[in-house]
């Protein structure tokens, strides 16, 4: 899955003649999963029709502040298309668009909604070879990327003037690459390995029967889907459970007991940056597995149990570089048992939650948790959906790392 997937472009098209090239800009961008406006120039028409952009990205095409069309319809409101956007990119931009960027020119809704935007800016150049290298255009760019705005180079190639030159846009491809390698780039888990574990284990009693609990695994399942979203590279290993994610930067591994969710974590462990246990394994396990099903024949049956291997605590044996995260799910005396597991086991961080808080712990789309750090710091948050306690997990965890 890109990068992009789940974002907002917004995609401005000035009056180039590499404005014919935006379809398949387009089509590149839904591929990747995004979402897809279309803000074009009123001369930009010209090169290529709204009709073809609006099909491709399931979205009407807006090139006006209103439908000159109709007298009664309602404005095209800059401001909201500006907030709308996570990616605004400029593609063609022209010389006489650049110009107006740089110098605060608002004469149609694209630029309007240029000045309107909160979000990252990109601008492709496209113009003749003369054009491209005149001062004004240079002074241009230059003033442009002291905004903050990201110019996308032009390349090298046959123009429209029949010259050969720099100031042919970049291929649609290479924006849409361009595009993922910078958002990557200042992602601040990029080049990072997690490992996450997720879920419960299974225990056999017999091949028909099993000792479990009542993890959904949707936590660990948003830790990992955060982690990825944070430039890492994602190892999940992850216990039965009907939760799926879908994601270029995660690998799923799935397994039943707790001795073989034991071995896939050692497996990735030493090549790990941050380990986050959150996977509710069993405790204890029967001592002996019947090889057929067991029959009712008596009133009572008696199963010995043993300890099964505690993961947690061997990876903080076993612990040199890595940031290690463990979860604590508590019934009494919360805090207090929480900070003798961070000890015990060597932790970096914990995270605390009870059985007692309503909305929290398993099976659940909420969670209130309290994180426990290494320096007894206690942070206590209130009961929050699943996805933002994982983004807050992180925030937490980057605080520390960047320390």
């Amino acid at each position: 899955m890109s990068i992009l997937s789940g974002k907002n472009i917004l995609l401005g098209i000035t009056a180039g003649i590499a404005a014919y090239k935006t379809a398949s800009l387009v089509r590149l961008f839904i591929k990747s999963g995004a979402q897809v406006k279309v803000v074009m120039t009123p001369a930009s028409k010209d090169f290529i029709t709204p009709l073809t952009l609006s099909t491709l990205s399931k979205n009407p095409v807006f090139s006006s502040f209103t439908n000159e069309e109709d007298d009664s319809a309602v404005w095209n409101n800059h401001v909201e298309l500006g907030l709308w956007a996570d990616l605004f990119i400029i593609a063609p931009a022209t010389a006489n668009t650049l110009s107006k960027m740089a110098n605060g020119v608002c004469d149609n809704l694209l630029l309007a909604t240029y000045l309107s935007a909160k979000c990252p800016v990109y601008f492709a150049p496209a113009m003749d070879l003369d054009m491209y290298k005149h001062e004004s255009t240079l002074r241009s760019f230059k003033i442009l990327k002291s905004f903050g705005n990201v110019m996308i180079p032009a390349t090298s190639g046959e123009l429209a003037s029949g010259l050969v030159g720099e100031g042919r846009m970049a291929e649609p491809e290479d924006i849409v690459t361009f595009l993922e390698n910078d958002i990557l780039n200042q992602l601040p888990l990029r080049d990072k390995k997690v490992l996450v574990t997720a879920g419960p284990t299974y225990e056999a009693i017999d091949p028909v029967r099993f000792i479990a609990n009542h993890s959904s695994g949707k936590m660990g399942f948003e830790i990992a889907k955060t982690a990825a979203n944070l430039g890492a590279q994602v190892i999940l290993i992850t216990g039965p459970t009907h939760e799926e994610i879908s994601h270029s930067f995660i690998q799923v591994f799935n397994v039943v007991s707790a001795n073989e969710m034991y071995n896939a974590v050692h497996a990735y462990y030493n090549e790990t940056d941050i380990a986050i246990l959150s996977a509710a394994v069993a405790d204890f396990k029967p001592k002996a597995v019947a090889s057929q099903k067991i029959k009712k024949n008596d009133s009572e049956m008696v199963i010995e149990l043993e300890k099964t291997n505690d993961i947690l605590e061997s990876l903080g044996t076993a612990k040199t570089h890595q940031f290690l995260v463990g979860f604590a799910l508590e019934t009494n005396n919360e805090l207090e048992n929480a900070k003798d597991k961070l000890k015990r086991k060597n932790l970096n961080l914990i995270v605390l939650n009870s059985l007692n808080d309503k909305g929290a712990g398993f099976k659940n789309n909420t969670n209130k948790v309290t994180f426990i750090d290494n320096k007894d710091n206690v942070t206590e948050f209130q009961l929050k959906d699943k996805a933002e306690v994982a983004q807050d997990l992180f925030n937490e965890i980057l605080k520390h790392i960047h320390a």
